[in-house]
């Protein structure tokens, strides 16, 4: 393929920096915090300065109830649509707006959008948002419009853009990419998912959380022997998921950056009064698959534990044990090379560094799309961790450089992809 369309891409890009971090700020400056998940606000927003790029955008709102039932407020979802021919693929860039809040310890206002110069990083943006992933709005965006820009100067290009904006991959992306996808919105042959700049990621990891309550019977501290204690038994059963833990560091993913399964009880409530026995104790698992896992196979491993436990309890505990989210992994699907071979070859030559394929202990929106069979990969702006973008933590942050170069890199293999020749 002639360089003629990079040279042009790269030279569009160049001229739009300022414009691209203005709109990034903007983004920022709008919270979008999920929880409590009231996202229709920071979609508006998003749908004006879409318009303003002449971009057309369509709206897509689960209804509310469905909303509601994951726990959020209002979703808006939108897509932006650029078909440069009727035939060829029709590759979907996701990225989501909505936000982990931004607690407490920040040294920089989290919807500040402060860009403060780094002596070795150049100018840097802070807030919340800014990498995960409000930042890939701004670099699937003028991916788009650098390609847009290059056939109105004559490439020749063939297929479709598709912008996937969505509003609920903190709660789980049902009401997201799963909705566009499942109401035959949006079919695409290919999808993006948001990432960083420095490795392609083409797996990660499930989710399963469980819910489990030790039910027993209250009664007065003075006799504890008249009651049931809910709390004793819940001890004996997280004792004995903390055995299982154990076991399961000894399996390890043959996917690079994954690691092992593990799992962690994050969260406990229970009892009445100090001066009580506790009738009712409740707590939460988060149990992390790697890609050769199944998760009803990790589920039902999970309950036999618990019930093995629940059976050496006093007589009178009863315990129930219930889903609250199960993810599958992210794999790689045949035709994903498709996707990886260009952005691995774009973002080593514009970043000057080895980019390798791996997978990440997360899990994201990206496997919305590959359970219904569509390739797909995460790359986009950012470092190469999570922990050194902040991600998820306080004064998260972007260098500036990582998102036009990772524009760069996405609107180059984009034009692989899309070649007419």
């Amino acid at each position: 393929m002639s360089t003629q369309i990079f040279d042009s891409i790269d030279a569009f890009l160049l001229a739009q920096q300022p414009a691209q971090t203005r709109f990034l700020a903007e983004l920022v400056r709008q919270p979008s915090d999920n929880p409590p998940g009231d996202c229709a606000p920071h979609a508006e927003l998003a749908e004006r300065l879409l318009a303003g790029l002449a971009l057309p955008v369509e709206r897509y709102t689960p209804d509310i109830e469905r909303v509601r039932e994951q726990g959020m407020a209002s979703i808006i979802n939108l897509i932006v649509r650029h078909a440069f021919s009727e035939d060829g693929p029709v590759v979907a860039l996701n990225a989501h707006g909505d936000v982990v809040p931004p607690g407490q310890g920040w040294t920089r206002e989290p919807y500040g959008a402060q860009i403060e110069q780094d002596p070795r990083h150049g100018a840097v943006m802070y807030g919340r948002g800014v990498a995960v992933s409000k930042s890939d709005f701004a670099t699937y965006t003028w991916a788009l419009l650098a390609l847009r820009e290059a056939q109105r100067a004559g490439a020749r290009l063939r297929g479709a853009i598709e912008l996937h904006l969505t509003y609920d991959e903190e709660a789980g992306g049902l009401n997201g990419p799963a909705f566009l996808l499942d109401s035959g919105a949006s079919r695409p042959d290919l999808a993006i998912s948001a990432g960083f700049a420095y490795h392609v990621t083409t797996a990660h990891n499930g989710c399963l959380h469980l819910e489990v309550s030790v039910h027993g019977r209250q009664a007065h501290a003075a006799m504890p022997h008249t009651g049931v204690d809910a709390l004793q038994a819940a001890n004996a059963i997280m004792q004995a998921l903390y055995v299982y833990r154990r076991g399961l560091g000894e399996a390890a993913s043959a996917v690079p950056g994954i690691g092992s399964p593990n799992m962690t009880i994050g969260l406990i409530r229970g009892g009445i009064n100090t001066n009580v026995v506790p009738d009712l104790v409740t707590f939460r698992l988060d149990r992390r698959l790697i890609p050769e896992e199944s998760g009803p196979q990790a589920e039902a491993e999970l309950c036999a534990v618990i019930a093995e436990a629940a059976r050496a309890c006093a007589q009178g505990i009863e315990v129930r044990t219930r889903r609250l989210l199960l993810t599958e992994p992210l794999v790689e699907l045949p035709g994903a090379a498709a996707l990886i071979e260009p952005l691995r070859r774009h973002a080593e030559a514009v970043f000057g560094v080895d980019v390798p394929v791996q997978g990440v202990p997360l899990y994201t929106d990206a496997r919305h799309y590959t359970q219904r069979g569509i390739p797909t990969v995460l790359y986009g702006a950012g470092p190469r961790t999570l922990m050194e973008a902040r991600g998820h933590n306080t004064d998260e942050n972007l260098r500036l450089n990582d998102l036009y170069g990772a524009t760069r890199v996405v609107a180059h293999t984009l034009a692989d992809i899309l070649r007419a020749d």
